[in-house]
């Protein structure tokens, strides 16, 4: 696997990054329903063009994950479904960690999978709101490392 740094966000590279978020929030977002994802996903290529630096996982030529930061935070990290659970987050995250010096994000509350994760890295929670930055009742934990 290979990660790089997006030097420019082009109007293909976005339609793959969204096929990578919703592969990877039908797997991994039980709670949203199909019209809530449908929704969401409008909004999903100006979140990836708002993120200060977007960084892209390579696995044989492919894109196979994604992360945003923005000053220290993780925005976003979405894996393929088709590679879950081979390590693609975690290098994802180091890597994160180690160049951007992230040391807080949030998370879906609702998404166990995700919150054992962050809490495996070294993220604790330190505070909870019942509801999402949309107002949506999604409940988010706010972690810190």
């Amino acid at each position: 696997m290979q990660i790089t740094v997006v030097t420019k966000r082009t109007p293909a590279l976005i339609k793959q990054l969204l096929v990578i978020w919703e592969s990877a929030v039908r797997a991994t977002h039980h709670f949203l329903s199909n019209e809530a994802i449908k929704t969401i996903k409008t909004y999903v290529p100006q979140a990836l063009q708002a993120v200060d630096d977007l960084i892209i996982a390579h696995d044989n030529g492919h894109i196979v994950g994604f992360m945003g930061i923005s000053k220290q935070r993780l925005e976003m990290l979405f894996i393929s479904n088709a590679v879950r659970g081979k390590g693609i987050g975690k290098q994802l995250l180091q890597y994160g960690i180690n160049q951007y010096h992230v040391n807080e994000l949030t998370v879906n509350e609702q998404n166990p999978q995700a919150v054992g994760f962050y809490q495996h890295m070294g993220f604790v929670t330190y505070k909870r709101t019942p509801y999402d930055e949309e107002g949506q009742p999604y409940p988010l934990l706010y972690m810190k490392r």
